[in-house]
């Protein structure tokens, strides 16, 4: 057997004692002394497989925003007066109307950099870019009956023509150049979390209409700042819903700023969020701003030999044992090394002159 030595800091000795409790034996004098009373106890097959080690946490579900969690505003450039605003909980894809100011639809395109200036024949830069990235991913080059690499950034006759066929289907005047006031440019598909115009009111260049996020669902949880280095982006999660199904995910990213308690005077840990994406997020569609329960993977080994951790014996000089039934009748106290505690399996990884199949004493139930 390939010998690993599992490290073990105090933490999961203290672990290891809250979870054996009164079943640990101390006992002193060698390895292969007996316990007693292991007559009243069964026994449990040492497994190898794979363990993993697991953080709990409660999260809240909610729509992706920004990298630290916070919210997208939509700034208006039109002037005029709002005369229809989408509902609150409104999911608007890229290319549609996303309000309307003296009637005029303003559309709702996808980019990182906002609407600073018209757009129009002859401009170039990065706006131009994601505008033709748009015309060509709604398939309004294509429509149009011309070509459009994605990645141009210039704002030439291919661009005018397919501006022209997507103004024509969103009701806007086909004039073949973006005015400033045309639309709004957002990272992705939006979902309106809270409105800021209103409906008759002036529409001011400048000012916000609409606090948006994400279309997409994800988990926010803060972590204690003494864990920060256990959760790592691409970590294997698991996420309980309300209704107690599971959905599967993994961790997206962590922050790196520590948050202080909110409440002052109050002595709690400090706390770093992090963000879990789904892999179904249809299944948790029905739920915003739900509290769920999360488990992270923070560890994990292939293959290694396990016990449960009600099988563990405290040493009286120190370290851990295992009481080993043998076919004879005859009962052993092993050594053992502990290297990864699996809790939500209720076993723990362990090293020495141990085996695959051996039988080990656990307390009776």
């Amino acid at each position: 057997m390939t010998r690993r030595r599992g490290a073990l800091g105090a933490a999961s000795l203290v672990l290891a004692a809250a979870i054996v409790g009164g079943a640990i034996i101390v006992f002193g004098g060698g390895a292969s002394e007996p316990a007693d009373g292991h007559q009243s106890a069964r026994t449990a097959r040492v497994e190898r497989g794979a363990l993993s080690a697991t953080i709990n946490l409660s999260g809240i579900l909610t729509y992706r925003a920004r990298p630290d969690g916070s919210p997208y505003s939509a700034v208006n450039q039109a002037s005029g007066i709002y005369t229809e605003l989408p509902a609150a909980g409104t999911e608007i894809a890229c290319g549609d109307v996303l309000y309307r100011v003296d009637e005029d639809p303003i559309l709702l395109l996808c980019g990182d950099v906002p609407a600073y200036r018209d757009l129009a024949s002859g401009a170039a830069g990065e706006d131009v870019r994601q505008l033709n990235r748009n015309l060509h991913d709604l398939g309004y080059d294509a429509a149009a009956g011309v070509e459009i690499d994605p990645t141009d950034d210039d704002f030439d006759w291919a661009t005018r023509a397919a501006l022209s066929k997507l103004q024509r289907d969103r009701g806007l005047d086909a004039t073949g150049t973006l005015a400033l006031g045309d639309a709004v440019f957002q990272p992705g598909p939006m979902r309106i979390s809270k409105l800021s115009g209103r409906l008759g009111e002036p529409a001011r260049p400048g000012a916000e209409v609409a606090v948006t996020t994400s279309d997409r669902l994800e988990v926010q949880v803060d972590l204690d700042a003494l864990r920060q280095d256990r959760v790592r982006k691409g970590a294997r999660a698991l996420v309980t819903l309300p209704d107690n199904h599971s959905v599967r995910g993994k961790v997206d990213r962590v922050g790196r700023v520590a948050q202080a308690p909110e409440t002052q005077g109050d002595v709690g840990t400090a706390t770093v969020p992090a963000f879990i994406s789904l892999e179904h997020p249809a299944k948790a569609r029905r739920f915003d701003r739900a509290p769920v329960r999360v488990e992270i993977t923070t560890a994990g080994v292939e293959s290694a030999l396990s016990v449960p951790v009600t099988a563990l014996v405290g040493r009286s000089g120190g370290g851990f044992a295992v009481e080993v039934a043998r076919e004879d009748g005859q009962h052993e106290l092993v050594a053992v090394n502990l290297g990864l505690f699996d809790s939500a399996g209720g076993r723990v990884q362990v090293e020495g002159e141990i085996h695959e199949g051996d039988q080990v004493v656990v307390p009776a139930s």
